[in-house]
């Protein structure tokens, strides 16, 4: 018998910005909890990412005690504010083609973002009791996403990104691609064909591959833009002009999972 095992957990609670890794978690209707529920916009009031601005790569983010804290590498200024902090002023903001309702954080705290990014910003929340529904051709039963890309949860085996590295020049690590769960014990991108699984107690349904953009090309440490890995990805991981890495899924039930859960396919 294999052994699967969850051998990472990561969140990334300001879209775009740099992940955590957690040796537990809280699975909830839209994602791992924390898990991207703030976003930066523009003053049109749609989403900023790293696809257009790479530099938010080095924005570090930590949550302790209930506060969220932000630091710019490039300069070691941060700010902090309670991870409860938000406007009751509810505004649409525009995610893709999606248009949801947020608050903002607060005017200081969009100041600080607009200062560090010479742009006029704004860090807004999306609380768990707002409606953005996953992809209907997608949808298992009315799920719910937060600010993610499309869908709750994101899975890569480790193995896979040891197939692509032995193909790189320069291996990279598993951040370029953001993935809330990373396992072990598996062949190479087996998770394409993923179904049913369970980790821990947590039941999880695979319903989408993976496409990948650019945001990918980005380092993750210096927030400067490459080729890689989509050069290589898409001689042979292209199909319907599309490249692939890693199974979107979503859950058929909640509680928590941490590192190290064995996962038993159904």
């Amino acid at each position: 018998m294999r052994d699967l095992r969850l051998s990472e957990i990561w969140i990334y609670p300001i879209k775009s910005l740099s992940g955590i890794r957690l040796q537990k978690a809280h699975v909830l209707p839209k994602g791992l909890e924390h898990d991207r529920r703030w976003m930066l916009v523009d003053e049109h009031n749609r989403f900023i990412t790293q696809r257009e601005h790479p530099e938010l790569a080095l924005f570090q983010v930590e949550i302790s005690n209930g506060q969220l804290t932000i630091l710019h590498r490039a300069n070691q200024e941060s700010v902090q504010f309670s991870i409860n902090t938000h406007s009751t002023d509810i505004e649409t903001v525009t995610i893709w083609d999606d248009q949801v309702q947020a608050s903002e954080v607060d005017q200081t705290i969009s100041k600080w973002f607009s200062d560090q990014l010479k742009m006029k910003c704004r860090l807004m929340f999306f609380p768990e009791t707002n409606s953005r529904p996953v992809d209907a051709a997608y949808a298992i039963k009315n799920d719910q996403v937060s600010l993610a890309d499309g869908y709750p949860f994101l899975i890569i085996g480790q193995s896979s990104l040891d197939d692509l590295n032995k193909r790189l020049q320069d291996p990279i690590t598993m951040q370029r691609f953001r993935p809330n769960f990373v396992f072990t014990g598996g062949e190479p991108y087996e998770e394409d064909h993923w179904k049913n699984f369970t980790i821990g107690e947590v039941r999880f349904i695979g319903v989408k591959n993976c496409s990948r953009c650019v945001l990918t090309t980005v380092d993750p440490k210096t927030g400067i833009k490459g080729k890689e890995p989509l050069q290589t990805l898409s001689t042979y991981r292209k199909r319907n002009n599309k490249i692939y890495f890693g199974q979107n899924l979503v859950a058929s039930d909640f509680g928590i999972i941490q590192a190290g859960d064995i996962i038993y396919q159904s």
